[in-house]
C-alpha cells in the first residue's frame, strides 16, 4: 500500500502543477479582470482579455477537480472520477455565472455586463441580422446562446478529468486495462482544446457572411465532429467492458448528439441560420431545416469515427 501511495503522489504532484501551469494564461486574465471591477467598478473595452469566460472557469474548474484526486479515490475508490467531476462542473457554472452577471464592460456605445459583452463579440453582422450593437450590449437577444458555450466547456472538463483520474487510477492500483481508452481520450481531449484555442483568437477567419472559405468550412467541420468524438470517448471509456450495443452504439449516438447540439447552438446564434460550408446541393439547407446534406454527413462521421474507435479499444481491453 506504501508504494502505491508513494507511486500516486509521484503522478497526483506533477498533474496539479501541469494543469496550474497550463491555466496560467486564463488565470492571470481573470484577476486582472477582477482587479479593474475592484478598482474601478468596470473593465474598459480595450482592456478586456477575449474568452476569459469560459476558459478561466474551465481552468478554476479542473484544478479543484484534479487537486481533490485523493480525497475522492480515497472515499469513493473507483467512482472519485464521479466525486471530482461533481466538485468541478459546480466550481465552472457557479464562477461563469458570477462573472457573466458582476463583471461590467463599457464600451463606446453602452455599459453592459460580460455576458452582453461575450454575445456582442460573438455576434455577426450579416444582411440577415435585424440587431443594433446597442441592442446587444443591452441585453436583448436570446440567452439560449451560450448552449454549446457550456457544452463545450463540460466537454472539456469532463475530458481532461477523465483522463487525469484514470491514469491517476492507474498509478495508485497498477491496473492499466484501460490504457489504450485513457491514451485515445487524452488525444481528444488535447487536440478538441488545440481547436477551441485556435478558434478563440482567429474564430476561423470567418468574415461574418454565411458563406465561409474552404479553410474555415475544414476546421468547422473538424471542430464539429471532434466535440462529438471527445465526448463519444468519454462515455466508451466508460462502457468497455460491457455488451457490444453499450460499450459500441451508445458512444457512437452520444458523439452524434453533441454535434447535433452543436449545430443547435449555433442555430440559436445566428437567428436561426447556418454558416455555409461550401457551394451546391450538398451545402445548401434541406426544406424545412437549417441543416444540409454536408451538416448531416459531419453528425454522422461523429457517430462513426467514435463507433470504430470505440470498438478498436473494445477488443484491445
Amino acid at each position: 500500500m506504501k508504494m502505491k501511495n508513494k507511486r500516486f503522489c509521484r503522478y497526483w504532484l506533477p498533474a496539479c502543477v501541469g494543469v496550474a501551469l497550463a491555466s496560467c494564461y486564463p488565470l492571470v486574465m481573470g484577476v486582472r479582470v477582477v482587479a479593474d471591477m475592484i478598482a474601478e467598478g468596470a473593465v474598459l473595452q480595450e482592456n478586456y482579455p477575449k474568452y476569459i469566460i469560459p476558459y478561466t472557469p474551465i481552468c478554476v474548474a479542473l484544478l479543484a477537480g484534479v487537486c481533490g484526486m485523493p480525497l475522492w479515490m480515497r472515499w469513493l475508490k473507483r467512482r472519485a472520477l464521479a466525486g471530482g467531476a461533481c466538485v468541478a462542473l459546480v466550481v465552472f457554472f457557479a464562477l461563469e455565472l458570477l462573472l457573466e452577471r458582476k463583471v461590467v464592460v463599457t464600451t463606446p456605445e453602452a455599459v453592459a455586463t460580460l455576458e452582453d459583452w461575450q454575445m456582442y463579440m460573438c455576434y455577426t453582422t450579416p444582411s440577415y441580422k435585424t440587431k443594433t450593437a446597442v441592442e446587444i450590449l443591452m441585453g436583448e437577444y436570446d440567452p439560449a446562446f451560450k448552449l454549446h458555450f457550456y457544452m463545450i466547456s463540460v466537454v472539456l472538463i469532463l475530458a481532461v478529468l477523465n483522463s487525469l483520474y484514470g491514469f491517476g487510477q492507474m498509478a495508485n492500483t497498477g491496473d492499466a486495462r484501460r490504457l489504450g481508452a485513457l491514451l485515445a481520450g487524452s488525444a481528444c481531449a488535447l487536440a478538441f482544446l488545440g481547436l477551441c484555442i485556435l478558434a478563440c483568437f482567429t474564430a476561423f477567419w470567418r468574415d461574418g457572411s454565411l458563406a465561409v472559405s474552404p479553410l474555415s468550412a475544414a476546421l468547422m467541420a473538424a471542430f464539429f465532429v471532434l466535440l462529438g468524438i471527445t465526448a463519444g470517448v468519454f462515455v466508451g471509456s466508460h462502457l468497455l467492458g460491457k455488451g457490444r450495443r453499450l460499450a459500441i452504439f451508445v458512444p457512437a449516438l452520444v458523439a452524434s448528439a453533441m454535434t447535433l447540439m452543436m449545430y443547435l447552438g449555433e442555430m440559436i446564434l445566428l437567428d436561426g441560420h447556418l454558416y455555409r460550408l461550401g457551394s451546391g446541393a450538398l451545402f445548401d439547407a434541406l426544406p424545412g431545416i437549417a441543416l444540409a446534406p454536408a451538416d448531416l454527413l459531419i453528425i454522422a462521421a461523429s457517430g462513426c469515427i467514435t463507433a470504430l474507435l470505440c470498438a478498436a479499444l473494445r477488443r484491445r481491453a
